[in-house]
C-alpha cells in the first residue's frame, strides 16, 4: 500500500484530451488572469500613488487587491502551463506550496472582507466614532491580524494534509492542489479525521464571519433607508448589494467545496464550484469594489493622464 513518502508528484485534472480544447482552456485562463492582474494592479497603483486615498477604506481595499493577486497567481499560472504544454504533473513540493499559499491568501482575504464590512458599518452607522474606532494603529493591527491568522491557518492545514499517508494513487481531480481532493487520496484514520475536524472548525469560523458581514450590511441598509435623499439611498444600495453578492458567492461555494459529502461529489460539479470561489472573485472584485467609487475612478483617471 503506497504512503506519502513514495509520492514524488501529483497528476492534476486534464481539461481536455484534444489539443484545440487545451489551447482554448489556456486562452480562457490567460484572459481571466490578465484581467485580474490589470484590475488589481490598477487599484494598487491608484491607492499607493494618490495621497487622497490613504484612508482606512482604501488601505483595506489595497490589502484585498494584494490578496486577490496572490490567490489567483497561486493556481491559474500552473493550470495555464499544463494546458499549454500538454502535461498534468506537479511536484510534491509544488503541490504542498500551492495548498499553503492558496489557504494563506484565501483565508486572509476572507478576514479582510469581514474587516471591510465593519469599516462600512462604522462609516455609515457610527460616523462620529469613525476616527476613534478606525484610527491608523487600529487599521494596521486589523490588517496584520488578517494576514497573520491566514498564515497560521494555512500552516496548520498544510501540515495536517501532507502528513497523511496516501492509499489511492496520486491523481488529483482538480486543476490545482485542493485539500478535499488530496483527502480523497489519503487513507482513513485518526490523522485523516484530525484534518476533517480542522476543516469543520475553519468552516464554522468562516460562517461566523459571514454572519457578521450580513449583520453589518443589514444595519447599513437600515441606516440607508432612513436617508432623506433618494440619490444617496440609490448610491448606497448600488454599492452594498454587489459587495454582499460577491461575499455570498464566495462563502456558499467554499462551503460546498469543502463540506459536501463524497456521495454527491462529481468531477464536473467540483470543477465548477472550485472555479467559482478560486478564480471568479479575484477577477471580479476590482470591478465590484471600484465601479461605484468616484474617488478611485478619479485617481485612476489622473494616473492615465
Amino acid at each position: 500500500m503506497p504512503n506519502i513518502s513514495s509520492v514524488s508528484e501529483f497528476l492534476l485534472m486534464a481539461f481536455a484530451e484534444t489539443r484545440e480544447l487545451q489551447l482554448l482552456h489556456f486562452a480562457l485562463f490567460l484572459g481571466i488572469y490578465l484581467a485580474a492582474l490589470l484590475g488589481n494592479g490598477l487599484i494598487l497603483t491608484a491607492v499607493a500613488c494618490d495621497h487622497r486615498l490613504h484612508t482606512p477604506m482604501y488601505l483595506f481595499l489595497l490589502n484585498l487587491a494584494l490578496l486577490d493577486l496572490g490567490c489567483i497567481s497561486t493556481t491559474v499560472p500552473k493550470a495555464m502551463a499544463n494546458s499549454l504544454w500538454d502535461t498534468r504533473t506537479i511536484s510534491y513540493q509544488g503541490c504542498a506550496a500551492q495548498v499553503l499559499f492558496f489557504i494563506f491568501f484565501f483565508g486572509s482575504e476572507f478576514s479582510i472582507l469581514t474587516i471591510m464590512a465593519y469599516d462600512s458599518y462604522v462609516a455609515i452607522c457610527k460616523p462620529l466614532h469613525y476616527g476613534s474606532l478606525l484610527g491608523s494603529r487600529a487599521c494596521a493591527t486589523m490588517a496584520a491580524a488578517a494576514w497573520g491568522s491566514g498564515f497560521l491557518n494555512a500552516v496548520l492545514h498544510t501540515a495536517a494534509t501532507f502528513s497523511l499517508p496516501l492509499c489511492h494513487g496520486n491523481a488529483v481531480e482538480q486543476f490545482f492542489c485542493e485539500i478535499p481532493q488530496i483527502l480523497k487520496l489519503s487513507c482513513s484514520g485518526s490523522d485523516y479525521l484530525k484534518e476533517v475536524r480542522l476543516l469543520v472548525v475553519s468552516a464554522f469560523l468562516a460562517f461566523g464571519c459571514f454572519v457578521f458581514i450580513v449583520f453589518s450590511y443589514v444595519q447599513i441598509i437600515r441606516a440607508v433607508l432612513r436617508m432623506p435623499s433618494v440619490q444617496g439611498r440609490h448610491k448606497s444600495f448600488s454599492t452594498c448589494l454587489p459587495h454582499l453578492a460577491v461575499v455570498s458567492l464566495f462563502v456558499s461555494t467554499v462551503m460546498v467545496a469543502y463540506l459536501k459529502p463524497p456521495s454527491i461529489s462529481s468531477p464536473s460539479l467540483d470543477l465548477v464550484v472550485t472555479f467559482l470561489y478560486s478564480v471568479v472573485p479575484p477577477a471580479l472584485n476590482p470591478l465590484i469594489y471600484s465601479m461605484r467609487n468616484q474617488e478611485l475612478k478619479d485617481a485612476l483617471r489622473k494616473l492615465m493622464t
